[in-house]
Parts: structure tokens; sequence; C-alpha cells
């Protein structure tokens, strides 16, 4: 097995084109789907690949994003599209995946942010469930999004969580999906 650290610039055509079948395979086997708006939210940072036998078995891709933490910004490592493909699922490569992601926001981002249905997965790598409110910047104004509370978790690297119901984590806008 081996961990490539890739900025979506340095993956070629054939390299992305396997990325997005293997996120595109996962998310079906989980009944799910990955469309543009989802491949578009994961290109623009450094992805992590798990490779084993010249093809690559799991993947996340960490954006640079600004968030507000109870209005301060933060620089923060995004985490996007964590797929594993079906048929190797169970086998820790995601885990393995992730534990290169935790590098990344640990040494580059003040804080770390991911958006999912899965929460336990990624609090036994050192994620922390966010506590308070969520919302969006948008033109107009900060959207809460409360559909989001009990699905974002963070990790703050260096430094413990205090934050608590009241807190607000706000993301910055974009197209689709903005968590």
């Amino acid at each position: 097995m081996r961990i490539l650290r890739l900025q979506t610039a340095e993956l070629t055509p054939d390299q992305a084109r396997d990325v997005r079948s293997l996120c595109e395979r996962a998310w079906a086997a989980k009944g799910g789907g990955f469309d543009d708006e989802d491949w578009e939210s994961c290109l623009g940072g450094t992805h992590v690949l798990v490779e084993e036998r010249d093809a690559f078995v799991a993947h996340a891709a960490v954006i640079e994003r600004i968030l507000e933490l109870d209005g301060t910004p933060l620089r923060t490592g995004f985490v996007e599209a964590v797929a594993t493909l079906p048929e190797r699922q169970g086998a820790g490569h995601a885990s393995e995946a992730m534990r290169a992601v935790n590098e990344l926001v640990d040494g580059g981002f003040e804080l770390g942010a991911l958006d999912t249905d899965i929460p336990a997965f990624y609090e036994r790598l050192g994620w922390v469930l966010w506590p308070g409110r969520t919302g969006v910047r948008e033109p107009d104004g900060v959207r809460l999004t409360p559909e989001e509370d009990g699905n974002v978790l963070v990790r703050l690297p260096g430094r413990s969580l205090d934050a608590g119901r009241d807190s607000l984590l706000v993301c910055d806008w974009r197209p689709g999906d903005p968590w």
C-alpha cells in the first residue's frame, strides 16, 4: 500500500478519471450519487490517494476554505470526497487516507472541518462533532443551516474545542451544497 498526496493540478487526466470513478462507485454502493457538483467540490486542493497494485483504492481531498468560528475567520482544511472502492471497504484504506488528511490539517490549517452522515468513523480518528449551530455566509449575510447540525465535525490542531450549543460555525458560500 502506498499513500500519495497530489495537488489537483498534479493529477494526470487518467488519474483524475480514476479518482472520479472511485468516488462514483463508492457513493453508488451506498445508494447515493456523486455528481458534477460533488466532483467540483473536491478539486483545487490536495488529494490523498491510497494505492495498491498501481490502482487507487481510497481517496480523500483537503480543500482550503475560510470558516468562521463565532465570528473569527479561520483558514480551514475542508475534507471532501472520502471514498473507498466498494470491494475494498472494511480493510482500513479510508482510515489510512484520513490519517494522512489529519497530518495535512494539523500541519497547515487553523481548523479542519467535514460534513458526514457517519460521524463515528471520523470521531475514532480524532475529529470532534461540532456541538453548536452551523450556517453559510451568503452575499446578503449568514443563513443558518440547521439541517447540517449534528453532521459537521471539526479538528482544531494544537488546541481543544471551546464551543457550546450557542456557538456558530459558518462556512463560506459555494455552488451546490455549502457543507
